[in-house]
């Protein structure tokens, strides 16, 4: 949503509330279900109504009153919902808590707990809709964080270990992995790509299980050449150098909620040429707590 029309709709607590009840009844409407869970009175199913006070909405007709945000995730936000509308727009474009705190003037804990709820509904629906990869498939890890003393590489001491699956011209998925060892590279590709699948590596050692588990490995060796002919990973780098670039501005991140922050970057990665603003709020709104 462009800033122009999301600045219309947040010109007022009820602006605001029409145009979440119009997206859910939209929503729950394309997928054929009752827009909301209660006993509703009449047939018109709130066909007009009236915007109340305190996030009600009023059918015209029987004059039942309903709180459609209850229980889903943007009720756990106290704060005005023209607030959370642009609080999810900032989150989109990737304004730090403590910049949108002030720009909304709201308390900067809230800013970080509606941040995180953001991160949280992402890693829940990457969860729940993890597809098969199948094809031609690039396999690779990445380091991030810790200090830059010691060891450089896969010898790196205190880093996050990152490992990354793309399928060419798909999507990409990433774990956190406890090493770079043939079992735990092999778990986590076994349970994603199809079997029969073509999988290009650079020329790690903890790969060369892939060939003993039905797939087709090819690798290439970065010490010699960067691409030999269609054995390339360039697809999976220009990955971790688009979610580097983007978590380089967080100056520090708890290693206990980093795989929220990763699975953010996937999630913007896979959705970059979508309405990132829509899909947050439709996360928001479908899942309940």
């Amino acid at each position: 949503m462009d800033i122009l029309s999301l600045n219309r709709i947040v010109s007022s607590e009820k602006e605001s509330l029409k145009y979440v009840f119009e997206y859910l009844r939209n929503s729950n409407n394309k997928k054929d279900n009752k827009i909301i869970n209660t006993n509703i009175k009449c047939l018109n199913h709130f066909k007009d109504y009236y915007i109340l006070s305190q996030k009600r909405v009023k059918c015209a007709y029987c004059k039942h009153t309903i709180y459609p945000l209850k229980q889903t995730l943007l009720s756990k936000l106290r704060i005005p919902l023209n607030k959370t509308l642009m609080l999810i727009k900032m989150f989109e474009l990737l304004i730090s808590a403590r910049k949108t705190a002030q720009e909304l003037k709201i308390a900067y804990k809230t800013t970080l707990k509606g941040y995180e709820l953001f991160r949280k509904a992402i890693l829940k629906e990457i969860e729940s809709n993890q597809p098969l990869f199948k094809g031609e498939i690039e396999a690779d890890e990445a380091y991030f964080g810790g200090k830059r003393k010691g060891n450089r590489g896969r010898g790196s001491l205190n880093k996050q270990i990152v490992f990354g699956i793309l399928e060419r011209d798909g999507k990409v998925s990433v774990d956190i992995v406890p090493d770079v060892t043939s079992s735990s590279l092999l778990k986590s590709t076994v349970k994603k790509v199809k079997r029969g699948s073509i999988i290009y590596t650079d020329k790690w050692k903890g790969y060369d299980s892939l060939m003993f588990c039905g797939y087709r490995h090819l690798k290439v060796d970065h010490s010699k050449v960067f691409a030999r002919g269609k054995v390339y990973i360039n697809g999976i780098e220009g990955f971790w150098s688009f979610a580097k670039e983007r978590l380089i501005h967080y100056h520090g991140i708890n290693p206990e909620k980093f795989i929220l922050y990763i699975k953010e970057m996937e999630f913007r990665y896979n959705n970059r040429d979508k309405d990132l603003f829509d899909l947050i709020l439709n996360l928001m709104l479908k899942f309940n707590w």
